[in-house]
């Protein structure tokens, strides 16, 4: 059965509003660079394609102006996410349990050790170790304490991890 075209589109899952420092400053970068630099040289582009004549077979035009509109389609998405955002500097009252920004140092039952950070969800990917804060491994992380095991569950299936270590402070980085 073919299902008819709608302009229908289901609500999508709402993201945490959590950032840390960094992670504003890299978005806020990314607004300027699109703003101040990009649109003004594609518009500039477009309107020397658009001088050459004929708009329907002009490739330059074409294409100038569909990147115009993933442009803006972008600035407007960062002008949105940017204003609703809470940046999280300081850290918990209580810096033995995992919460926000934590690098938390995790032990597998091979004995294998992996550190990660808990960010927002619109930074997991500046660097190797960041999960999101609306991911499976953060949310079963949240709240728990040195020594805690917690269960988290995988493409590969079930794993079962210990915290070894939490601390707090960008600048620190991961744990050693």
């Amino acid at each position: 059965m073919i299902t008819p075209m709608t302009r229908y589109r289901p609500p999508t899952v709402s993201a945490s509003k959590y950032i840390t420092r960094e992670g504003a400053e890299r978005l806020r970068a990314e607004l300027e660079q699109l703003w101040r630099v990009e649109r003004p040289r594609v518009t500039q582009a477009v309107a020397e394609a658009a001088a050459q004549g004929d708009r329907s077979e002009n490739a330059e035009y074409i294409y100038g102006k569909r990147r115009l509109r993933e442009i803006d389609s972008r600035v407007r998405f960062l002008r949105r996410r940017l204003d609703g955002m809470h940046i999280v500097e300081e850290g918990p009252t209580d810096p033995k349990r995992v919460f926000f920004g934590a690098w938390v140092t995790l032990e597998s039952e091979d004995g294998s050790l992996s550190v990660n950070r808990i960010v927002g969800p619109d930074e997991f990917d500046m660097a190797p170790g960041y999960v999101s804060l609306d991911g499976p491994l953060a949310r079963a992380l949240m709240g728990r304490r040195l020594d805690d095991e917690v269960q988290v569950e995988s493409p590969g299936g079930l794993r079962r991890l210990t915290i070894v270590a939490i601390r707090y402070g960008a600048e620190s980085g991961p744990i050693k």
